[in-house]
């Protein structure tokens, strides 16, 4: 995947500011442009879903917050990473994908606000509505107070389904790997019928249901080993091949699990499209592990 600009939102939060960090460390990378986007939402909109006219807005306002955003990329602009501040008025979501379009930006990094109580169950948040409807690479940050990774990257973690977008996932992740000399490990997870664990005891059902249902465990398992191998055969660098594993339970339970356990400083997950079923619903894989996860997650579609 090449990355030539990436677009970070940014509103002086502290996960906007954490979101920062990850951006500058991945321009560096990829030797990549950021263009640093703050919208600025007056308190009263003059007409309820209308864009504000910038005569509205005082200029000294305006300079002001260009001054804040152009302090929080100091430390990018003396590392030699070009940036460029653009101050938007308006409806935070709908610049932000609109500007990723028109850069276009190969990927937008931005915060999330934690994951705890209300704010991880109700639907409707920027960064939610720019994860379902961008059409590049999102990174989502959780906030400094509940991160547990660290930069440079050093610990990857990137779930798979066999699906084209994993494929895709899978291919960044590999690069992002061999960029930052990182170790990474490729997950698959099966969904059993029960939730696991415990595993079902298959003497307890009747002998030839538990036979074939074990013959068909079996099965899963070993074509999802077979297709797990030849997705890490397919993605080795010249680091090393990354470290496959194959899980059985709720997948987002499991992923979360596994970031958790190996100290995961990213989470690489492929999408197959923006849409309601990719991920709008609170029950989606990608969803739960976004919301829940303490270090950073990046969707790709294909």
């Amino acid at each position: 995947m090449t990355i030539k600009r990436i677009l970070c939102p940014v509103d002086f939060s502290d996960a906007s500011t954490h979101a920062v960090e990850q951006a500058v460390a991945i321009a560096g990378w990829y030797k990549a442009r950021i263009t640093a986007l703050h919208v600025y939402h007056p308190l009263f909109m003059p007409v309820p879903g209308l864009p504000v006219p910038d005569d509205r807005v005082p200029p000294s306002e305006l300079r002001r917050v260009r001054e804040q955003v152009e302090t929080c990329f100091q430390a990018a602009t003396a590392a030699g990473i070009g940036v460029d501040v653009e101050i938007g008025v308006g409806h935070a979501t709908a610049q932000i994908l609109d500007r990723a379009t028109d850069l276009p930006a190969q990927m937008i990094v931005m915060g999330t606000h934690g994951a705890s109580g209300f704010e991880h169950l109700v639907l409707g948040s920027v960064t939610e509505k720019v994860l379902r409807k961008a059409r590049c690479a999102v990174l989502t940050v959780p906030p400094r107070a509940h991160a547990t990774s660290k930069l440079p990257f050093k610990r990857l973690l990137c779930a798979v389904d066999f699906s084209d977008g994993s494929l895709t996932a899978l291919d960044f992740a590999a690069s992002l790997a061999q960029e930052s000399g990182a170790q990474l490990t490729v997950v698959h997870v099966l969904e059993w019928p029960w939730q696991e664990p415990p595993a079902p005891v298959m003497t307890d059902l009747p002998p030839e249901q538990g036979a074939a249902l074990a013959e068909y465990r079996r099965y899963l398992e070993a074509s999802a080993t077979d297709r797990l191998r030849a997705f890490v055969v397919g993605a080795a660098r010249d680091g090393g091949a990354p470290a496959p594993r194959l899980l059985h339970g709720k997948p987002y339970v499991e992923i979360l699990r596994v970031a958790d356990e190996e100290r995961a400083d990213l989470v690489v997950m492929g999408v197959c499209g923006r849409n309601a079923l990719d991920l709008m619903f609170l029950g989606s894989t990608t969803n739960q592990v976004v919301r829940r996860a303490t270090c950073p997650v990046l969707t790709l579609r294909k």
